[in-house]
């Protein structure tokens, strides 16, 4: 591996932590850079998995003040998620990736316009920091967004790219409006997602660990130094940085099926 390469692992490793500690979509950066590479698709996705958990741990390190305020939600949308990412991780190893790869950017697409309304109505509401508690956020809403982040799991273990942006719109609907809280629960929701995928992979021996350690570095770099720096823009400016990230991350995803 030369040098050029190190420098593109590590560059894209950190990108990628500082796009998911601020939305999400950081595969979109690494996934590109392992192909590049010469990897396999599979490969590709499951080395980057293996990478990017340690980059989600240290972003939630970087919320963690935030996020212990809503310790209710962990439990909430936690089993949901790793039972869904199990299965996302299998589907992966029994099938090709196509289908997901082509419903990613609408997917996206919807997930950050959905994002938007609710973060325009929480403005409006000027609730910030008085959070709907989880046991309030029951019913048909609750349920559904259950099934939602169940959904959105399967996908993460699957493919992966902008898991971030579909939970912050999962959690925005269930009442959340404390940017900074939601950037930590669904970094917190994506550790555990990955977290079984890796194993499972890693287990499968499609893991290229050459090129694992320099992607793992930058992603823990960018993931600590991308939560600092949502939480010094403030809440406004984080929001719509979640907008920016996810329109970019829609416009590529779907430049990758062209």
């Amino acid at each position: 591996m030369t040098g050029r390469d190190l420098l593109l692992l590590a560059a894209s490793g950190a990108g990628a932590g500082v796009m998911n500690a601020l939305a999400g979509g950081g595969t979109i950066l690494t996934f590109p850079a392992l192909i590049f590479l010469g990897l396999p698709a599979r490969v590709a996705n499951a080395t980057s998995t293996v990478a990017l958990v340690p980059g989600a741990a240290a972003s939630l390190a970087g919320y963690w003040g935030e996020v212990k305020t809503h310790r209710a939600w962990l439990r909430t949308l936690l089993l949901p998620s790793l039972v869904g990412g199990t299965i996302g991780s299998l589907l992966l190893l029994a099938t090709p990736e196509k289908l997901f790869a082509r419903l990613a950017p609408l997917l996206v697409l919807v997930a950050t316009v959905l994002f938007s309304v609710q973060s325009w109505r929480a403005r409006r509401r000027e609730v910030d920091g008085a959070d709907v508690p989880a046991p309030a956020a029951a019913g048909p809403r609750l349920r559904a967004a259950l099934a939602g982040q169940f959904l959105v799991a399967i996908y993460g273990g699957y493919f992966g790219a902008g898991i971030g942006i579909l939970m912050l719109a999962i959690l925005a609907t269930l009442g959340l409006t404390n940017i900074h809280a939601m950037n930590g629960l669904k970094n917190l929701f994506g550790m555990a997602i990955n977290g079984l995928a890796a194993a499972i992979f890693v287990g499968a021996g499609i893991v290229d660990w050459q090129v694992v350690l320099p992607l793992l570095a930058g992603s823990v770099a960018g993931g600590y130094l991308g939560a600092r720096f949502g939480q010094r823009i403030g809440r406004d400016r984080a929001r719509m940085a979640v907008i920016v990230v996810g329109i970019l991350v829609t416009v590529l995803l779907a430049l990758r099926q062209i």
